[in-house]
């Protein structure tokens, strides 16, 4: 496969963003945007809190980079509880899980990242933990097989996911809270720059602030991401201040563009104008053109050009849309630069 360009716009967790943790909010008071789900957590919170009893069981889902962990640390730290974090592909067998519950303390907070990819065996071990906070434990095996009983201390579990579609139907319905994340606006987002700016001790105007915001694809992740990347920009040509000059030069050689395309989302829509006239046209045959896999291009590149109406996916196929044809410059007979940066 071809050497894919740096997904700087990539809304899962890369590898540089463990640093992004810095700038996390720790109350409901800190946290931006996502207003209704605040107001709503706030009042279910104080409710429990008042009662002396764990939060109901939670579960967010909504796309990646959206702050499902960072609402789960929240939500501890507003109960003022601990925080116990694993994953669902990370749990493989019931014992882990079993392990992870019975050392929860009362109204400790239970978080588990993609939680649609829970094990199934394991999933039915967390029935009973959240209906009635006991587990049942086997022992040995074969006809010296026992059951164990164990109680476990009232806790709550959030669960995260991107694909709440992919969920049972018995462990979706039993969560009390459910909560759907949404895209940042650009108003919010240049609050979250300009927030993180003071965490990294960064001079930045508010036209810098605006131009990462407007090219972040409405996520708080990758706008923190590109901060640090146009702070190390602005260190080296603008004397350590983020203008909006220097942040719309710095992203611009980053390959970001203004609406926030990078260069693999312009090759994909560039490659069905200029080889299928705009399409609509197959994901395998754009996957075959590019050199790049398939699921790559459905998981990482359609959603956001998807949600921004650069591109529609019909029954026949996709096909770019005019607004795409716009921001490449292409005409509608498909003249546009194939793979130009």
């Amino acid at each position: 496969m071809r050497e894919r360009p740096e997904r700087l716009t990539a809304r899962e967790e890369l590898p540089e963003d463990q640093a992004l943790a810095l700038g996390r909010p720790r109350t409901l008071e800190e946290c931006v945007g996502q207003t209704e789900l605040i107001e709503s957590l706030r009042i279910s919170i104080a409710a429990a809190r008042q009662r002396g009893e764990p939060l109901e069981h939670v579960l967010l889902h909504g796309p990646p980079g959206l702050g499902k962990t960072t609402l789960a640390r929240v939500i501890a730290n507003e109960m003022a509880a601990e925080i116990r974090v694993s994953s669902g592909p990370a749990l493989e067998r019931a014992g882990d899980l079993v392990g992870i519950l019975t050392n929860l303390q009362p109204r400790d907070v239970l978080f588990i990242d993609e939680v649609h990819r829970l094990p199934r065996v394991v999933e039915e071990y967390l029935y009973p933990a959240m209906e009635e906070f006991e587990v049942d434990f086997v022992l040995d095996s074969g006809p010296h097989a026992r059951t164990v009983r164990l109680p476990l201390k009232p806790f709550t579990l959030v669960g995260a996911t991107t694909r709440a579609g992919l969920l049972t139907p018995a462990l979706r319905e039993r969560f009390g809270i459910f909560h759907h994340l949404r895209f940042y606006t650009p108003e919010e987002l240049k609050e979250i720059v300009l927030r993180y700016a003071a965490i990294l001790q960064t001079e930045i105007q508010a036209g810098g602030a605006e131009e990462i915001a407007r090219r972040s694809r409405g996520t708080a992740r990758i706008a923190k991401r590109l901060l640090r990347r146009v702070r190390d920009h602005a260190q080296v040509k603008g004397r350590g201040k983020i203008t909006a000059a220097i942040a719309d030069e710095a992203l611009k050689a980053l390959g970001v563009d203004e609406a926030g395309l990078d260069r693999l989302d312009r090759w994909f829509l560039t490659a069905i104008i200029e080889h299928y006239g705009g399409g609509p046209v197959g994901i395998e045959a754009i996957a075959a053109t590019l050199n790049e896999e398939s699921v790559t291009l459905e998981d990482v590149v359609e959603p956001y050009l998807l949600q921004a109406g650069f591109l529609a996916r019909t029954a026949s196929g996709r096909k770019v849309l005019p607004r795409g044809y716009e921001h490449l410059g292409a005409s509608r007979e498909g003249q546009g630069a194939l793979f130009e940066g």
